[in-house]
């Protein structure tokens, strides 16, 4: 009878929780949501650009001269422009050698000379009239040869005894001074020239593809040509400074380290003295902007589009996505540029999705 008392509490509890479970209300229903990704797309378009090549350098003096000493003395002079940053003019005098022996030499040598040509015009009348040998008047020719070369040799060496250079230029380094003895072939000093300045720019072989390089024989007949234009930037006294510069000639090489080739870009009066810009001094590491070839039918999109190193996520008539590689011809920080794998008017997805996979539906952001 115990065990028949529980059994049927047990089936009357079971029998009231169905009862009440019945009775409840169901639930509101919720309707269903859209859980597809919501994206933006951009309509592909082609256009025509000018590519820009970067790259950077140092600015190096087009023509730099080591000043030594030609002949041997002592300095007694010295230009004041000759210091670290002076200015000279062609052919201005920035130091002077002791010229004294060097004069006395030219009189020896005009005194010669004034003795052999006396001697060979008595030579050549003796011979003349029948007195002298051949021999004898070959030998009074070539003594006053000897002394003409000697009196040129001598004015040559008091020529030098001035030292000047042929272009205008700024000095680099002093390394002499007033009151020292120096010899043939001590250093004296480096200058440049203000004329030009050059900078080398590394290119790849890929920036090469899209650089007009001067035309390897006009370089060859004229040492340099006319080829694309550079801006050189760089920040002086905290602002930023451009200038304008071309490239002249390709040094024609391949680096066999680093695998690239360099251009040189050349600028005119660096240091402004015959204009009124900011002055570019030698030494100066600069960016340089290229202005690169004319690419014709070329899709641009933002760089960020981009996944990995060349997929895209197109967008299907129905809504699905598909992800295909295109031909990236060329990136820069802002934009990549494609000749192929994509046509004009295709959409392409520019939301960044975690998980995109081939066939996922999705949503267009304009259509909501």
């Amino acid at each position: 009878m115990r065990i028949l008392a529980i059994i049927g509490i047990l089936a009357g509890a079971v029998l009231a929780v169905f009862i009440m479970s019945s009775l409840r209300p169901e639930p509101p229903k919720k309707e269903r949501v859209d859980l597809d990704p919501l994206v933006e797309v951009i309509l592909l378009e082609d256009m025509s650009t000018s590519f820009k090549i970067q790259s950077q350098g140092t600015v190096r003096p087009r023509t730099e001269t080591v000043l030594s000493a030609e002949v041997a003395g002592t300095i007694v002079s010295i230009s004041p422009k000759f210091v670290a940053g002076g200015v000279f003019q062609p052919g201005e005098v920035l130091m002077r050698i002791d010229p004294t022996n060097y004069e006395v030499e030219v009189e020896q040598a005009e005194a010669l000379v004034s003795q052999r040509t006396i001697e060979f015009d008595g030579a050549t009348k003796l011979r003349s009239q029948g007195y002298r040998a051949e021999s004898e008047l070959a030998s009074a020719t070539a003594a006053l040869a000897a002394a003409k070369a000697e009196k040129v040799r001598a004015a040559r060496n008091l020529e030098r005894t001035s030292i000047r250079l042929p272009y205008e230029g700024l000095v680099r380094a002093k390394e002499t001074d007033l009151g020292q003895f120096v010899s043939t072939g001590t250093r004296l000093g480096v200058v440049f020239s203000t004329d030009y300045a050059e900078v080398r720019l590394p290119l790849s072989d890929l920036d090469l593809a899209y650089v007009d390089l001067p035309d390897a024989a006009a370089v060859t007949a004229t040492g340099d040509a006319n080829g694309p234009a550079v801006i050189l930037s760089a920040v002086q006294r905290g602002k930023p400074v451009n200038w304008p510069a071309i490239i002249v000639r390709s040094e024609g090489v391949v680096d066999e380290k680093s695998r690239v080739t360099y251009v040189v870009a050349r600028i005119a009066d660096p240091y402004q003295l015959h204009g009124d810009g900011v002055p570019l001094p030698i030494g100066t590491f600069v960016s340089a902007t290229i202005t690169g070839t004319m690419a014709e039918n070329i899709i641009q999109l933002p760089r960020g589009v981009v996944r990995g190193t060349n997929e895209l996520l197109f967008l299907d008539k129905d809504d699905t996505l598909r992800i295909r590689n295109v031909s990236i011809v060329r990136a820069d920080s802002e934009y990549v540029y494609i000749d192929g794998g994509a046509d004009v008017g295709d959409r392409v997805v520019v939301t960044v999705l975690e998980s995109a996979i081939n066939g996922l539906k999705v949503r267009l952001a304009e259509a909501e």
